[in-house]
């Protein structure tokens, strides 16, 4: 559905995204990460053709976005930055004039996006009467009136509270599932990201640093939870039997490939160092992702 090549933005001497390649498949709900100055809303703002990349190529629904952008962005649905409207109007009276903008709706359309949202009984109130939920969920509306394929969410929980952050992520399965949109989702909630997305990418400092399901992310570290008598001790013992290869908070290691949790009992337990817990610990994306973080900054 999106393909990237090699594509590469420059801002003056500023080098926003670099030799990008970055692939989504039609039919997935895809996570784009990374901290803020990243390179994730340039990337976003080249695929929907509002910024003109330095070089690479990039293909929406097989178009070319830059040579033949109003195909490739034909079926495409998008909540990019903050979106803007009309507060002295009401919500159907946005969408009736944002679909101007995209191609002619329908009321019955439109009632059936608002419904699809959850707006039904306040799309006639002016949209200045509407909380900061209803307003995403009037812009996820707006992305929604091209009918299209492809749907591009840049932060769509920014600023919501939790119930509201709730209500998004059910939405958006609901459009993922229902509808069989394809979902590129940028955020920095990973949280929500585990629960949307089924392969994501990290970007740092404009690159790339991984591209792959979201469960290869659970299994790139294995860590376990160690209570001994001398931890120190314990970790030189592990390190010169090379199971483990790392350590973290004075009470977590890292196993070494082909490292097992009863090799490491059976290790302390011949050189007499009591092992009086030792759990299994699942990484979660968050800690992957601070891990991915720190190995670009220390590289």
């Amino acid at each position: 559905m999106i393909e990237l090549r090699q594509v590469k933005k420059v801002f003056g001497n500023r080098l926003a995204v670099d030799g990008l390649d970055l692939t989504v498949r039609a039919g997935e709900i895809f996570g784009l990460l990374g901290h803020n100055g990243a390179g994730k809303s340039t990337t976003i703002g080249m695929i929907l053709g509002q910024v003109w990349p330095t070089a690479g190529k990039i293909t929406v629904g097989g178009f070319d976005a830059i040579s033949d952008r109003a195909n490739a962005l034909r079926k495409v649905g998008a909540i990019f930055e903050s979106p803007v409207f009309y507060d002295y109007l009401s919500g159907w009276r946005n969408l009736e004039i944002l679909s101007h903008y995209t191609a002619p709706t329908s009321p019955e359309r439109i009632r059936e996006i608002i419904d699809w949202v959850g707006l039904t009984g306040r799309e006639h109130s002016k949209v200045r009467t509407y909380s900061h939920g209803m307003r995403a969920r009037l812009a996820l509306a707006q992305a929604l009136l091209p009918n299209p394929e492809l749907l591009i969410l840049d932060e769509p929980g920014d600023g919501l509270d939790p119930e509201g952050i709730r209500e998004m992520r059910q939405t958006i399965l609901r459009l993922h599932r229902e509808m069989g949109l394809t979902i590129l989702l940028s955020s920095h909630l990973l949280t929500e990201v585990e629960q949307l997305c089924t392969r994501i990418a990290i970007m740092n400092q404009g690159r790339k640093v991984f591209e792959g399901p979201l469960a290869e992310t659970r299994q790139a570290q294995r860590w376990v939870r160690l209570r001994v008598g001398d931890f120190l001790r314990a970790v030189k013992i592990l390190r010169d039997a090379q199971l483990i290869i790392e350590t973290r908070d004075d009470k977590f290691v890292q196993l070494a490939p082909g490292g097992e949790t009863n090799k490491i009992v059976e290790r302390l337990v011949a050189c007499g160092e009591p092992v009086y817990e030792i759990a299994s610990k699942e990484q979660t994306l968050e800690d992957f992702y601070l891990a991915m973080s720190r190995s670009q900054r220390s590289s």
